[in-house]
């Protein structure tokens, strides 16, 4: 397991490379090793992050999410979200926890953000459009009933099937210089991110906190045998209080299935 410490000059070189004013920095340091891929990254590119208990929870089942993480956890989120182009969440997330989504624990940018409401959910009062945040994108099916939004730029897009693709998801946002993606939240849209092969890399963080009840941070289809299980490439990170799981999964869907990605718990 490699210990992670982020130095000023490792994060300003980090910082560089997002911008695309630096070069890939070099060596065996941990903190280059995880977060180079993401800096560097200049095609599509999504991360997916779980904070997550020893248990695999997210969440009390009343849906108390305030302290899952650890506060080097958290801070290792708010350097992802400075390292990326946008973060996207499901309009669940929103509905539940009114995020800000914005970096405060770390230097660095904040992304765009990015709402999946394929229904139209929202109304307008949710405090990401009232905070003077980062530019808000709300995605939404073209058949959802048409509404302005304050402060946001309404995406739609021709539903196939059932709803959303995650594919077509990912490339309008590339079609707006928006590559390098976080995929921060619910559950749901999450595990169909990573069912359509739209994830590049996962990142698990374990806070050693057992909760016993309360949803799960991935849920995916189930398998019969543990042989159809994913088994990603991972390595192992100690944020300080939190334990990281950066594992490599396969882009093989990138023009996949379509999928609803409205509901993002």
């Amino acid at each position: 397991m490699q210990a992670v410490e982020i130095t000023d000059a490792v994060w300003e070189r980090l910082l560089a490379l997002r911008s695309g004013s630096g070069e890939t920095p070099v060596g065996d340091d941990p903190a280059t090793a995880l977060y180079a891929p993401i800096a560097g990254a200049r095609g599509p590119f999504v991360l997916a992050q779980v904070g997550q208990s020893l248990d695999g929870r997210v969440a009390t089942p009343s849906g108390d999410a305030a302290n899952v993480s650890g506060p080097d956890g958290l801070a290792h989120l708010h350097r992802c979200r400075a390292l990326v182009d946008a973060v996207v969440v499901g309009v669940g997330t929103i509905k539940a926890d009114n995020p800000r989504l914005s970096v405060r624990l770390a230097e660095g940018p904040s992304p765009v953000r990015v709402v999946i409401d394929c229904h139209g959910a929202l109304d307008g009062r949710e405090g990401l459009f009232h905070d003077g945040g980062a530019p808000v994108i709300v995605i939404e099916s073209t058949s959802a009933p048409a509404r302005p939004l304050p402060n946001a730029e309404i995406l739609r897009i021709p539903p196939s099937g059932s709803g959303l693709a995650t594919g077509a998801i990912v490339n309008a946002l590339a079609g707006r210089r928006l590559n390098r993606l976080l995929v921060e939240g619910g559950a749901r849209t999450i595990a169909r991110f990573i069912e359509e092969g739209q994830v590049d890399r996962l990142h698990v963080a374990i806070s050693p906190l057992i909760i016993g009840a309360g949803p799960s941070g991935i849920t995916l289809p189930p398998v019969a045998r543990l042989s159809d299980a994913l088994r990603p490439s991972a390595k192992v990170f100690s944020l300080g209080s939190d334990i990281l799981f950066d594992c490599v999964l396969t882009t093989s869907g990138r023009q996949g299935k379509k999928v609803d990605v409205a509901d993002g718990t």
